[in-house]
């Protein structure tokens, strides 16, 4: 897959510092030998090295040696990063002894290696949940400046050339907020927008903020949102090129939106959809994934100060070693 390809090779061009905490996992521990070898990235992972090693070598990987291993029990940075999660969460009630315990978490320890500077991005939830992927990361790496709440994207790569960026498009929010507000969906499309070029590789994106109705054709209060979310967008992202309310086909196909939304300089153009509410964009992306034969590459986490990407847990050594290189991508442009 030629989008995939690139995604990897932007990675290797300019190694990132990428934390695996979940390191006594079998299919995170293989793919991240396969990512060394490859040189995709800069490995680190948490937990003690002589297990990690054992465990590398009954496996039979090869290039485990080649990772960082940082032991959260026995680190010469582990008193600072107590003490720097508990300056982070005092003000929430944190003591001292409650951040010397969740250090020991490697997923918390992770974030704190990043918060530090001595990462550049994370990856799990081969073991863990969504909730314990995100809880560490919006405590201690918070989110992205102007940016509240976190989203997530999917790459959709089609079989139909005409539509998007050769049949790639980029759509959110999938996975993270159920009934964004107009703000939240302004920030949505900004962050999808941001992942369009830093992932998939996008020199324009061109955002359509998706509807039931195209340009005052229809009449509801979540048609409002839409209409008031692109204002915001524009606000907060002046150079952004979005245009809404569209309807999918009105954003997609040249004739359509010529006929719905003359004159709209996204309209029949878009490579970037933002859906109204979460519903929608998981059913819909879903339906394009199975019906359509897309191949779906994500959720990607946006929105965080510095990348942390969430796996399912049924993902694939190949679903690691891809986010890896898409975690690359996202931390170079957060620099």
């Amino acid at each position: 897959m030629a989008l995939i390809d690139n995604i990897i090779a932007r990675a290797k061009s300019n190694k990132q510092r990428i934390v695996l905490p979940e390191s006594l996992e079998e299919r995170t521990i293989t793919a991240a030998d396969k990512a060394i070898a490859d040189g995709l990235a800069d490995i680190i992972l948490i937990g003690n090295k002589e297990e990690i090693l054992a465990y590398a070598e009954k496996l039979g990987l090869k290039h485990i040696g080649g990772a960082t291993i940082i032991d959260p029990a026995t680190s010469e940075k582990t008193q600072q990063y107590t003490e720097l999660l508990y300056e982070l969460r005092k003000a929430k009630g944190m003591t001292m002894e409650q951040a010397a315990k969740l250090v020991q978490n490697p997923l918390y320890f992770g974030c704190l290696i990043i918060k530090s500077g001595d990462a550049d991005g994370q990856i799990s939830g081969a073991l863990s949940t969504t909730g314990d992927t995100l809880r560490p990361a919006l405590q201690i790496i918070k989110c992205a400046p102007g940016i509240t709440c976190v989203s997530g994207a999917m790459l959709l790569v089609t079989q139909q050339p005409q539509y998007g960026e050769e049949g790639v498009l980029v759509v959110g929010d999938v996975a993270v907020t159920p009934m964004p507000d107009a703000n939240q969906l302004a920030q949505i499309a900004v962050c999808t927008a941001q992942t369009a070029k830093s992932v998939a590789g996008f020199a324009d994106p061109k955002v359509a903020m998706l509807s039931f109705s195209t340009k005052g054709s229809a009449k509801h209060e979540v048609v409002d949102k839409v209409v008031e979310a692109t204002r915001l967008a524009k606000e907060l992202a002046p150079e952004l090129k979005i245009d809404g309310e569209l309807q999918a086909d009105a954003a997609l196909v040249p004739s359509v939106g010529k006929s719905k939304a003359p004159g709209s300089a996204i309209a029949g153009e878009a490579n970037v959809l933002v859906f109204p509410n979460l519903e929608v964009g998981n059913i819909g992306y879903k339906l394009v994934q199975r019906l359509g034969g897309a191949d779906a590459i994500g959720p990607i986490l946006q929105g965080i100060a510095r990348p942390v990407n969430d796996l399912s847990r049924g993902c694939s050594v190949d679903d690691i070693y891809k986010m890896v290189a898409i975690t690359a991508c996202q931390a170079m442009d957060a620099k």
